[in-house]
């Protein structure tokens, strides 16, 4: 890494699909706080899912002042996207997910689609494991092809951020913890999700 000036920081290639490397801004690396906030959503234009994993490209420069290169544009076309939208991930920590899933989106996606009211936040330090839950609770609803085929940790996003470390390595490490009697069902049905098809 090193600092681009005017409150950038670029991230090098390392390991990463990402051609030129990105740029995030310097001041989720200093913070001694970071809360991530996300929702509940698929996504049609590629990423499949936008949780808190696909979130992280929101913090990602499309271009640096004085820069010509559109980082946002090599994403959005290159056929490891789900991938790098993960690899963003590995270089900043979180210490909160907040996941808003009163209402989600189960087709289409980001800004439409057919809604669904779950009812429910999500809370985790873990970005893997409140993706994994919010697949599951996708799936719960029936889903899109591409959230709906094959293991949950088999997605690319979430494959790629537990190899890296960011978050758990499979769904048998999640426990799903309801904050009172009423919330019971739900998270027994997610932890049935993610043990049968995570």
């Amino acid at each position: 890494m090193r600092s681009a000036g005017r409150g950038w920081v670029k991230i090098k290639r390392d390991g990463t699909h990402w051609l030129r490397g990105f740029y995030v801004p310097k001041i989720f690396l200093e913070a001694n706080k970071v809360v991530q906030t996300c929702c509940l959503k698929t996504h049609r234009f590629g990423g499949h899912f936008t949780l808190s994993l696909k979130n992280s490209v929101g913090l990602a420069a499309k271009r640096v002042p004085g820069g010509l290169y559109d980082y946002m544009a090599e994403l959005h076309g290159s056929p490891y996207q789900r991938l790098m939208i993960a690899e963003i991930n590995r270089f900043y920590k979180v210490d909160l997910v907040v996941m808003d899933a009163m209402k989600a989106f189960i087709s289409r996606g980001p800004e439409s689609g057919d809604l669904v009211e779950p009812g429910l936040l999500l809370a985790s330090k873990d970005r893997v494991a409140v993706d994994a839950a919010g697949v599951a609770i996708l799936r719960s609803y029936g889903s899109t092809e591409n959230v709906m085929k094959g293991r949950i940790f088999d997605l690319d996003q979430i494959r790629r951020a537990s190899e890296l470390g960011i978050g758990v390595k499979s769904a048998s490490e999640i426990k799903v913890i309801p904050l009172n009697d009423e919330a019971r069902p739900t998270a027994s049905k997610i932890e049935n999700v993610l043990r049968n098809e995570g």
